[in-house]
């Protein structure tokens, strides 16, 4: 296991005062973790989904009403892991014979336990934090996914809750003698809404919705757009406003923090750590109506996916090798 900047260290046996909580639900499919200051975040042990995150009294997350938690598909909403494979497996490539995005969301994780501290921001290594360990290895998944994908692994999610934001991090380790490729992806679904008032509302009385969030960080480089037969296009503006359907991986980006922002103001900051792709995703009108699983029809205009990861491309790991990626979310409600 390598050693990250952002791990928080466990708490003194002499500390004092309110300490983070930490509950398993009791039909044993879901962790919820409470600070003191009431941020909070519940994570589904099906495809170790994070489902919620709040922070100052809201929801920063966006989950579909039709989400289906009983482990039976992937979770639509929250942040489910996409590994070994990012989107339609390659053919004649190891990965050919997985579905879409891999088998991590759509297996069930072990929970390996917790750690808190009070060292220091976050971003630093914690301030009245608690940090959950979700564990996935080999002998894990279905007998198909096995077949399919035949290497000897161990993944280990790190999911940390601070006062200053929430870090995901996961952890991927060659097991065996043999070396694979991989790809991995944070599928980040974030709510676009403001909170006024005790209500989710725009300060203007207006709905708040999709045509007032642009993001930013992207510039500089290039992306492929999958709505438009994925072909390859330069980024030079220094915000993307959602206007359409919008499927980007932007590849290689310099900065390491994309923002969204609502009506030109910071709302969510995320931040990558070793990861240096990020895809951006609204599915629009058409195809929300076509997706079963996403309700309300209407919930594309409070909702973009900006999703970290490593996806042009491959990352290869000898055996005994250790890779780790993730990301920091930092809010600013």
């Amino acid at each position: 296991m390598v050693d990250r900047a952002h791990k928080p260290s466990a708490i003194s046996a002499s500390s004092t005062g309110p300490q983070p909580q930490v509950d398993i639900s009791a039909d044993n499919s879901k962790v919820t973790a409470k600070l003191p200051t009431g941020d909070s975040v519940e994570v589904l042990l099906y495809g170790a989904t994070v489902i919620s995150w709040k922070s100052s009294g809201q929801e920063n997350l966006w989950l579909s009403q039709k989400a289906v938690l009983d482990g039976s598909k992937a979770v639509r909403g929250g942040i489910p892991i996409v590994f070994p494979v990012f989107g339609p497996p390659p053919q004649n490539h190891a990965t050919s014979s997985l579905p879409q995005h891999g088998f991590a969301r759509s297996t069930r994780w072990e929970y390996l336990g917790k750690s808190t501290s009070e060292s220091g921001a976050l971003s630093r290594g914690g301030d009245d934090s608690v940090k959950l360990d979700f564990g996935l290895s080999q002998s894990q998944l279905s007998p198909e996914s096995r077949k399919a994908w035949p290497y000897d692994f161990s993944l280990v999610y790190s999911v940390t809750l601070g006062k200053d934001g929430l870090q995901t991090m996961l952890n991927v380790r060659n097991e065996g003698r043999e070396s694979f490729e991989f790809q991995m992806l944070l599928h980040s679904y974030f709510a676009v809404k403001v909170a006024y008032r005790g209500r989710w509302a725009a300060a203007d009385g207006v709905e708040q919705n999709i045509s007032r969030v642009s993001i930013s960080g992207l510039a500089g480089t290039s992306y492929i757009d999958k709505v438009l037969d994925a072909t390859e296009h330069s980024s030079s503006s220094p915000t993307l406003s959602i206007t359409g359907e919008t499927d980007r991986v932007y590849k290689s980006l310099k900065q390491d923090t994309t923002s969204i922002l609502q009506d030109d103001k910071p709302h969510l900051d995320v931040v990558r750590d070793n990861l240096t792709d990020t895809v951006v995703w609204n599915p629009w009108k058409e195809k929300a109506k076509a997706m079963g699983d996403f309700a309300p029809d209407e919930g594309y205009k409070n909702m973009v996916c900006v999703e970290v990861g490593s996806v042009d491309g491959w990352q290869k790991l000898e055996g005994g090798d250790t890779f780790e990626g993730g990301q920091l979310v930092k809010s600013h409600i």
